[in-house]
Formats: structure tokens, sequence, C-alpha cells
């Protein structure tokens, strides 16, 4: 079996706060090989984010990994100096951040900005990285990418800052790519660009993918395996087309339920929207048992008294539900 490029175990990531301390990752595993990627869908505050930035070892403010080992290369990043850590932050690992006005630096051109990494990365003179830098625009489609060098930031629409951001993140031709929500606040026709952008330099390359979103269509178009996040959990993953054909949890059974559908297409003309009722439990009120317990229509005595581990229910799809009698059936 092919080693995993990437491959996290029982992660844990805390914040001590003055309400005392909360997992904002909690007990996460997975693995992603090269030339895969793979999707984190999940609702605003279940912990998405704050795993990418903790693979990158970028939590930010008061957090700390508290727990658990991150397997790059075969080798735990966990281990790392900082010095070693932020070698290969950037060359080997790149991570494409979520709102790219607020990562782009406002003051400096965009050559400026793409060529820093290469200098720093691949010992490059600056008149080189600069030469680079324009090809990098070319690239990633940026039209007369010789002026645009010595544009700011301020001077591109959204979605040319988005592949900006894709520019600087593959630089150096890393060999995993974290994107974290790619294409927010982009108009439908960009998105769509922007995600095949990202797809054919992740086959040019044979570079790993995680996709970081909300958005499940995005999901089933791009990605091969799927992990949904819940409350700093991770609550199934399975392979997309398992996912989407059979979801196991409650709560990927609410999310698929609320995509929106062509009614013509579907069937569903007439009928309401379903939603999933109440809201991701702040990490302060996490009470015992499973934490999607108030807001599940399955729930019974177990969901309150114990929180279920993980399990493979079918073969490469796990889930973490007392629903299941672990012999791949529904409790009655």
């Amino acid at each position: 079996m092919q080693t995993p490029l990437l491959e996290i175990k029982d992660l844990v990531t805390v914040f001590n706060t003055a309400r005392g301390r909360i997992k904002a990752v909690d007990g996460v595993s997975l693995q992603v090989h090269s030339g895969e990627t793979l999707g984190i869908v999940g609702e605003s505050g279940c912990g998405k984010t704050m795993l990418a930035l903790s693979i990158m070892r970028l939590v930010p403010g008061d957090g700390r990994i508290a727990n658990g080992e991150i397997i790059f290369s075969g080798q735990n990043l966990l281990t790392l100096s900082e010095e070693d850590m932020r070698a290969r932050r950037g060359s080997e690992i790149s991570m494409i951040f979520q709102e790219p006005m607020t990562s782009l630096n406002p003051v400096l051109r965009i050559g400026e900005q793409i060529a820093e990494a290469i200098r720093l990365h691949r010992n490059l003179p600056a008149k080189k990285a600069l030469e680079l830098s324009v090809d990098l625009l070319r690239e990633v489609g940026i039209p007369d990418p010789q002026k645009r060098v010595r544009d700011y930031p301020h001077n591109l629409s959204g979605g040319m800052r988005q592949r900006v951001m894709i520019a600087m993140a593959m630089s150096c031709h890393p060999k995993l790519l974290l994107a974290d929500e790619p294409t927010t606040a982009l108009d439908v026709t960009i998105q769509a660009q922007i995600l095949d952008l990202i797809s054919s330099l992740k086959q040019k390359n044979n570079m790993a993918v995680i996709f970081i979103t909300h958005d499940l269509g995005v999901i089933a178009q791009n990605a091969q395996k799927v992990a949904v996040m819940y409350a700093g959990k991770i609550v199934e993953s399975a392979p997309v087309e398992a996912l989407f054909a059979k979801p196991l949890h409650p709560y990927t059974e609410g999310l698929l339920e609320s995509i929106p559908a062509v009614c013509a297409a579907s069937g569903r003309k007439g009928e309401y929207l379903k939603t999933i009722p109440g809201t991701v439990p702040g990490l302060y009120d996490l009470t015992a048992g499973c934490r999607f317990q108030d807001r599940c229509p399955y729930a019974f005595a177990d969901c309150q008294s114990k929180e279920p581990a993980l399990a493979e229910i079918e073969t490469g799809h796990f889930v973490s539900c007392w629903k299941y009698d672990g012999k791949n059936s529904l409790r009655e």
C-alpha cells in the first residue's frame, strides 16, 4: 500500500481562555496521498481552518498543539525546530488563505511579494526571482503579467488577487496545498475558473490538495475523499462517491439535504428547503456524549452519556455515531 504523503494522528489543538481550556481540534486523524484531493467540510466554527493552521504550525494567539502527530513525507512536523518548519512552510507545504486582501501586504507590489518567497526558498537572485514571478502570474491566467507585477493588491479584482495567492503558493512547487475556502466571495464564473486552475496545477505537479469548504458541490466536483467535521471532530470520512450515495452520520445527511436543488431536474418542485435545526455548539458549552445530540433526529440514551468513536462501518467509510451497532447495520 502506498505510504501517505500526510498522516495526522489524534491531533489536538487547544486554547487557554478566561473561561477555561477549549479544544478547537479534538482527536483528528486523517491521511492524504500524493496526487489526491481531500475535502474537509462542515459549518463555520467546526474547526476546519484551525486544522489547516495546525498542519502549517501557525496556530494563532494562545493556542498550541497539545497532542498528536503530523507526519509529512515520513517526518513528524511537530518535532521540527521553528527554523526547520519555516523552511518547509511555503516550499513543501503551502496554503491559500481564505481572504486574499488581508493575506497580501497592501504596501508591497505583487511581484515583490511572489519573488520574496522564491528568494527565500529557492535561493535565487532578485532579478531571476522577479522573472519567475512574471512566469507564475502568466501560468495562473493573469493577463499582461509584466505590468501586473508592478501593481499593488488594491489594483486587482478579487479573482485576480486569489490567482496571485495561488501563484505565491505554487512558487516553489509544493507537495501539499491547503486551500481554505479559495472561492469565498467570488462570483460563480470566477469560482469555476479558480477551481479548474487548482485542479490543473495539481495534476501537473502530482500535488496533494486539502480543500476546506462548506460547499459540498465543490467537494463533489474536485475531491476523491471527504471528511466531515463537527465541533472540532471528524464525524464521518469516506470516498466522495460513497458519502454522497450513502451518508451515514445524521449531520452529513442534514448537510446534503440542505443543498438547494434545481426543481425541474430533481422533481422537488414546491418542496421547502430542509435545514439542520439549531447551531454548532460553542466549545465552552460541550456536554457529555455526542456533540450533535441536540440537533439530531435519531438521538437516544447512549448519545447523551457516551461519545461515539470513529469506526469503519463499510470499507473505507468511517462514522462516529451510536446509530450503528458496529456490524454494518442501523440500530432499530
